[in-house]
């Protein structure tokens, strides 16, 4: 028998800050978080902007010993991960410890320590290369010291599907979840990769916004002038969990994960195939494993990531799917005030998802000031919308071709 899985518990590193209410009064005021970047030298690089964590203190949070062997992406996937736990009360002293797992991807893994420990081999040698280089760099760090820290002995492990990374790994964590493998797991995704390398490469491919001089209104999803996405950083986790365990503990529920649908393009290395066809049909499949019907869905977070290829072809698998009714589904895009979180991305954006579910607001697309005829929906402008959602779809697609899309319902008991 299909079991029930739902949300209980979700904690946030974000260009807002750390914790989920300044992520959400960030996100419903309409605020943007993109500004100049602070953290690197961008005099040689062509984009100087970006949705940096200000002032992140990982010592605060994990004590200078342990940050320390920590590459930045972990760090944030750790707080963020210690957030949620503590926000689903969970307690690692009364659960079975070997029926939590630990699923969390990075799309980059960590670029900062790789960017330091390179320069150091070439100017030092390489006797002076940290023997905590390698933990730091791999990506699969962020799922262990999770386990570690609490002794989380279920299935653990990363995934990296590049920006749709947070999505996939909730899509797995459902699974386990499905399969008897779990009662609990913690998952999401998280990237740190600001760094001089990753900017020049992506600025280099032309997929950042070059608006250098107004940052707070360079990522403009769906509007006509739109140039390219702004790169940020962070983390989202989640503590996903059945139905019955939630009940048996007494856990605050923010909604439920009905259904997951994840696709290939098989089409190109970066360019989302040009009919949006198999997006469409990971929302159609998200939509059919969680027994919906396309009449049910009342909003959609949309991947929308400010370039021009992305926007408009997820507007055509959107109409592709709903046909007419389409134009009557509230769409925002999150990016438009925190920029793109790379492996981040789909899990701080399910977590906002839920969060409209629960409040019952959605969150604007900020900067929408030109339309677009290929962009012809509903994106909900500039200010957030009240409104009772039931049913949501979250998008994440990424570099490779890779599409999910995650439908959550309204929790009611029963």
């Amino acid at each position: 028998m299909k079991k029930r899985i739902v949300i209980t518990g979700v904690g946030l590193v974000t260009p807002y800050g750390v914790g989920k209410d300044i992520f959400w009064e960030g996100l419903t005021s309409g605020r943007s978080a993109i500004g100049y970047l602070s953290n690197i030298d961008t005099t040689d690089l062509p984009v100087k902007i970006g949705g940096e964590v200000k002032d992140f203190d990982p010592e605060t949070y994990l004590g200078k010993k342990e940050a320390r062997k920590m590459d930045r992406f972990t760090q944030f996937a750790v707080v963020a991960g210690m957030e949620a736990i503590r926000d689903a009360k969970i307690d690692p002293e009364k659960i079975d410890k070997e029926r939590v797992g630990v699923i969390v991807g990075s799309g980059i893994g960590g670029i900062h320590i790789l960017e330091q420990q390179h320069s150091l081999l070439l100017e030092k040698g390489p006797g002076r290369i940290s023997p905590f280089f390698i933990p730091m760099l791999i990506s699969n760090m962020a799922s262990a010291y999770l386990s570690i820290m609490f002794g989380f002995t279920g299935i653990t492990f990363s995934v990296n599907t590049a920006c749709a990374t947070g999505a996939t790994a909730i899509g797995e964590a459902v699974k386990a979840i499905q399969a008897g493998e779990c009662d609990i797991v913690i998952t999401g995704g998280t990237d740190a990769a600001i760094t001089p390398l990753s900017i020049a490469g992506f600025a280099n491919m032309k997929a950042l916004s070059t608006r250098n001089v107004e940052p707070e209104k360079a990522s403009r999803p769906f509007d006509a002038e739109r140039d390219g996405f702004v790169m940020a950083e962070g983390a989202g986790i989640l503590v996903l969990e059945t139905l019955e365990s939630a009940k048996s503990r007494g856990a605050n529920i923010y909604a439920e994960v009905a259904g997951v649908g994840s696709t290939s393009d098989a089409y190109h290395l970066t360019a989302p195939e040009p009919d949006g066809r198999l997006q469409a049909r990971a929302m159609e499949l998200a939509l059919i494993y969680g027994g919906i019907n396309k009449e049910e869905v009342d909003y959609i977070n949309a991947h929308g990531t400010s370039t021009p290829l992305n926007d408009a072809i997820e507007t055509k698998a959107i109409k592709t799917l709903f046909g007419d009714l389409a134009y009557n589904i509230p769409i925002s895009s999150n990016k438009s005030m925190i920029g793109h979180t790379l492996g981040a991305a789909g899990s701080i954006e399910l977590i906002a998802t839920a969060l409209t579910i629960k409040e019952g607001i959605i969150p604007p697309t900020i900067n929408y000031e030109h339309p677009d005829p290929e962009c012809d929906l509903d994106y909900v402008p500039n200010v957030k919308r009240e409104r009772d959602v039931r049913v949501a779809l979250s998008n994440s697609f990424g570099f490779g071709g890779h599409n999910v899309s995650i439908a959550l319902k309204k929790y009611y008991e029963t």
